[in-house]
């Protein structure tokens, strides 16, 4: 071997493809995809039988996570001062 060559074959010396593009990621991203549509296909009863219990958990969670804007409950902020001469 040349002092000039690598041992990974081909002189590119680039980095390597990504692993979406690679002839595994396609095969296996194809896999997912047929198998994603199958599993939704045959078990769309039960998803829409959950359903419900989906929405009444959006409720405790959106409370939760949405409360984070405005400082929570039981802080009270005084109101604005208003100016000397202002009108009522």
């Amino acid at each position: 071997m040349a002092s000039g060559e690598s041992h990974h074959g081909g002189g590119g010396g680039g980095s390597p493809a990504p692993w979406g593009k690679t002839r595994s990621g396609l095969v296996l991203s194809g896999f997912l995809l047929i198998a994603g549509f199958y599993l939704l296909a045959e078990h769309t009863a039960h998803l829409f039988a959950v359903l419900p219990y989906w929405l009444l958990l959006a409720c405790p969670l959106m409370h939760l996570f949405m409360h984070h804007g405005h400082g929570g409950h039981g802080t009270q902020q005084s109101p604005p001062e208003r100016e000397p001469g202002g009108t009522p």
